[in-house]
């Protein structure tokens, strides 16, 4: 398993040891530990600059993903699941508008980014697709903590 992260934000303090333990322990509950992963921490600048170029939205957003599985080349490595874009900014603003915890933003937006990784979907699908997403997001979230959603 290789997890790579890269702090480009230097606004806000995360733990990067616990992001790492976080995706290692989600890859390999998935069932993807022999896979690859890149993480990029950025601001809302950044982000909002990486989703105009790319997803022609003028504005930041929480987290991109850009799964390496996708496109005409997508069989070549499919160890290697692609690259997560997360702002930090925009995490620490949803996790005060939540009242959560900011370094437990930080670990639902990565559920969130890996299942896109691995082509799970909740825009431009139908409900069932989206709820699908949903509902592994939460469970995935919810199992570290012990709690059961019943």
């Amino acid at each position: 398993m290789t997890i790579s992260i890269q702090n480009r934000q230097k606004r806000l303090t995360v733990d990067v040891g616990r992001v790492r333990r976080s995706l290692k322990r989600l890859l390999k509950e998935l069932g993807f530990k022999d896979s690859e992963v890149s993480l990029l921490l950025v601001d809302d600048a950044q982000i909002r600059e990486i989703n105009k170029s790319y997803l022609h939205r003028d504005r930041p957003t929480n987290v991109i993903s850009f799964a390496m599985t996708e496109g005409a080349f997508g069989d070549v490595h499919p160890e290697i699941l692609g690259d997560i874009i997360l702002s930090v900014e925009t995490a620490a603003r949803d996790a005060t508008a939540g009242d959560i915890d900011f370094m437990e933003e930080i670990e639902f937006l990565l559920i969130h980014g890996l299942l896109h990784l691995l082509g799970y979907k909740h825009e431009n699908v139908d409900s069932r697709e989206a709820e699908k997403m949903k509902k592994l997001e939460r469970e995935l979230f919810f199992s570290r903590r012990h709690y059961h959603l019943d």
